[in-house]
């Protein structure tokens, strides 16, 4: 194997410092955000860089916790238990490295965008109705509506309490200057704007001594907690199996987007989606076993390794260890985060998640798609992570199998009543279109001849075949005789 060059060294390494100041706020809010030690979402982004990092699959992109799984991991803690998690983590793991062996990757890319960008808007909206309530150092009440219903209450209670106005100053201040740090001069911009946000939040609640809740530190080797056998016996429960499902699908689903995303940013190789699948799974299957969080490929920290001028996956890795150096030997820096600061960062994440921009266009052009982004949206809100993906899934299906069963009708009642009536049917019929197949045949002339000619026909279904046979033996009953073309089969 070819040495890398000194200016690829150089590039990697830069490269790696800003990649890593930019997954160090996020890995540490992901994981307050999913209801576990803030350390558990270091470890992720470790394993994500060292492990991940050195497998083959997608060169630039850079695997670790992501905002997306937050909400579906938070109710895997909140009704399994923290133990519980690695177990689920670690089967998803081994799904995802079965699907990459069974060459299953690049199937991925063929669900609907519509349902992926549904799912992140779903997933956007619940992060911030239950991070509004984090950023006044609140408890959230729980479910994604009762969330958003409790809103004006928590509003009311901000206005009322010098500590909980405090807090949440804190969080509109972090999402002020995340907005609004793409508008300062290049070389402050050197510095990312999550990593700036926390530094100078921080700085100001050390400072000033303000009285707002900060991360609450364990120590690296304190917060990981590889599953016990009770929490293996979980996996028995019907819940849990869906959470195992949710949790792989979706971290397959990002990461293989994710990597389509990042591959059109260079000029390098591109990603073998299948080898990617396994990378990921083996990347998760360790996190289980260290009870960490869920990884994905996330577009923000691979966008970053991009942009900041990586040329191979050391700059991937070398991230990982500067992760690993922080997390041990500066763990105490932690605790001066305020939780609100970390809050603010995951609301301004999930409006990043709602696509915004793309709603009008869409509607506009694709009426069946912005259905179904918004309603596998609100099922994710009102239901959950994975109720809310499946029936976005099955919509996508019925809309696409609406739209391919288009069936023409094209009826010649010929220059005379002594004419058969010419039928010609073509397309494809099926049983979303029956109905209006059938209205059409029976509103023909009983005392005509009908000449019925199906061999245009693309697809003719079980349902149709019967129905064509039924129709045709009721009109052989009444005063004229169709003649029936039917394709041998």
């Amino acid at each position: 194997m070819e040495r890398p060059s000194a200016s690829t060294l150089r590039a990697d390494f830069a490269a790696s410092v800003v990649v890593f100041l930019v997954a160090l706020p996020l890995c540490v809010g992901v994981a307050v955000a999913s209801g576990v030690p803030a350390e558990l979402g270091l470890v992720t982004g470790i394993v994500g860089g060292i492990v991940t990092g050195m497998l083959p699959g997608s060169s630039l992109q850079v695997s670790g916790p992501a905002a997306g799984l937050t909400v579906l991991i938070l109710e895997a803690v909140t009704e399994f238990g923290l133990g519980a998690l690695g177990v689920f983590v670690l089967a998803a793991g081994v799904l995802q490295l079965v699907m990459g062996a069974l060459r299953l990757g690049r199937f991925f890319r063929a669900i609907s965008i519509a349902v992926v960008e549904g799912m992140l808007a779903g997933i956007g909206l619940v992060l911030i109705g239950g991070q509004l309530y984090a950023m006044a150092d609140a408890k959230a009440p729980g479910s994604g509506p009762a969330n958003l219903a409790g809103l004006p209450g928590l509003f009311l209670d901000v206005a009322g309490s010098p500590r909980a106005l405090t807090a949440f100053a804190l969080g509109v201040g972090t999402v002020l200057i995340m907005a609004f740090w793409k508008h300062m001069p290049p070389k402050v911009r050197l510095v990312p704007a999550p990593l700036a946000a926390v530094a100078l939040t921080t700085a100001v609640v050390a400072l000033a001594r303000l009285p707002v809740n900060t991360v609450e530190v364990k120590g690296l080797l304190g917060a990981i907690g590889p599953p016990g056998a009770s929490d293996f016996s979980r996996m028995a429960e019907v819940g849990a199996i869906g959470t195992v499902v949710a949790i792989t699908l979706i971290a397959s689903a990002e990461s293989l987007f994710s990597a389509a995303a990042v591959d059109r940013l260079h000029s390098g190789p591109a990603t073998d989606y299948d080898k990617e699948l396994m990378a990921q799974g083996a990347g998760n299957a360790l996190c289980g076993v260290l009870g960490a969080l869920p990884m994905t490929a996330v577009i923000v920290r691979s966008a970053a390794n991009v942009q900041a001028g990586a040329r191979t996956k050391a700059s991937r890795v070398m991230h990982g260890v500067w992760l690993l150096l922080f997390a041990a030997l500066l763990p105490a820096a932690l605790g001066l985060i305020p939780l609100a600061s970390l809050a603010g960062i995951l609301v301004f994440s999930g409006f990043k998640l709602i696509p915004l921009k793309e709603i009008g266009p869409l509607w506009r052009e694709h009426r069946g798609e912005a259905l179904v982004l918004a309603v596998t949206a609100v099922a994710i809100v009102v239901t959950n992570m994975f109720e809310g993906v499946i029936l976005g899934l099955l919509l996508a299906v019925a809309k696409a199998a609406w739209e391919t069963s288009h069936i023409q009708v094209r009826v010649d009642e010929g220059p005379d009543k002594a004419a058969p009536v010419r039928v010609v049917l073509s397309g494809n019929a099926t049983f979303l279109r029956l109905p209006r197949m059938l209205d059409t045949l029976e509103a023909l002339p009983k005392d005509r001849i009908i000449e019925l000619d199906i061999l245009d026909l693309r697809h003719l279904d079980h349902a149709c075949s019967t129905a064509l046979t039924n129709w045709a033996a009721r009109h052989n009953g009444g005063e004229g005789a169709p003649r029936v073309l039917m394709p041998t089969v």
